[in-house]
């Protein structure tokens, strides 16, 4: 089923790029043109999505070989994909495919290097996405998330309760909006808050929550939010989440930390794609 739900979001995309015909592979190649492609990367990676995309290519009426799984770490020159069909849709399909593949394994491969620096110094901690997603591309990216080795957060708003700074403006204090969610949230949901100080992150402890978010805090502040937490008794009772303005140049200096998430809105808007490639290698049919 999810599949199929996959499919259809590739097609709306096809659409965007092909809404009638491609009017330069129409003109060029008759119908009956058939070819054998590699997709090939042109840099070291990641690979992620490829499943999904080896489906819509198949859906499509493509013969394709999937020569790489998902989560493979591949060098420069390795051919991922081998596909055999119409040279017409070959073509007409190259740069959606290539864009997918490209920017979902661009972030796994950042998140597989984020989450091997956390490792050397703190094995527990979880590296994790945000909902900073591109719209229609949210699943591709958390897929790539995952596939890198990292968490993936909220898929959506109806996953849990993160009560945020502007939620806390409106409603008038933490306290305030714990009392209100407390009395409205499934016993299945877990409650987190977002706070910028330490007296914040104290009063959300104490309030019994699930999760604490520690917001754009230096290091050096988040060390004492723990301290605290410890002193009170209160720092086993609750997940430390850091994020905010978080890279891989100081990951580390909230790694070496005694927390528990770090999360990084970065690795899905900014991850740089993975550079790939299709090629024709033969043509079968003229």
């Amino acid at each position: 089923m999810v599949q199929e739900v996959v499919f259809r979001k590739f097609l709306s995309f096809l659409e965007e790029d092909v809404p009638f015909r491609d009017v330069t592979t129409d003109a060029l190649i008759p119908e009956d043109v058939v070819v054998r492609a590699h997709v090939v990367a042109k840099q070291s990676c990641v690979v992620a999505c490829i499943d999904d995309i080896v489906y819509f290519l198949e859906r499509l009426g493509l013969h394709v070989k999937e020569l790489v799984k998902d989560g493979a770490e591949v060098e420069k020159g390795a051919v991922l994909l081998e596909l055999v069909g119409p040279a017409r849709v070959v073509l007409g399909v190259e740069r959606l495919m290539l864009n997918i593949l490209m920017h979902c394994s661009g972030i796994a491969t950042e998140v597989r290097k984020l989450v091997r620096l956390v490792r050397k110094v703190n094995s527990k901690i979880r590296v994790a996405a945000t909902r900073k997603t591109l719209p229609g591309l949210r699943y591709f990216e958390k897929k790539a998330v995952l596939v890198g080795g990292g968490d993936v957060h909220r898929y959506s708003l109806s996953d849990a309760i993160l009560i945020k700074d502007n939620h806390i403006k409106i409603i008038g204090s933490v306290e305030k909006a714990l009392e209100i969610v407390k009395n409205k949230a499934s016993f299945v949901q877990k409650v987190e808050v977002e706070t910028s100080t330490i007296e914040e992150a104290i009063k959300a402890a104490e309030s019994g929550v699930d999760i604490i978010m520690l917001d754009n805090m230096k290091s050096e502040e988040v060390a004492k939010v723990v301290e605290e937490l410890k002193r009170r008794g209160l720092r086993e009772k609750v997940l430390i989440e850091v994020s905010g303005g978080i890279t891989s140049e100081n990951i580390l200096e909230y790694a070496k930390l005694d927390i528990d998430i770090i999360s990084c809105g970065y690795i899905t808007m900014s991850s740089r794609a993975s550079d790939m490639s299709l090629e024709v290698v033969e043509v079968i049919k003229k």
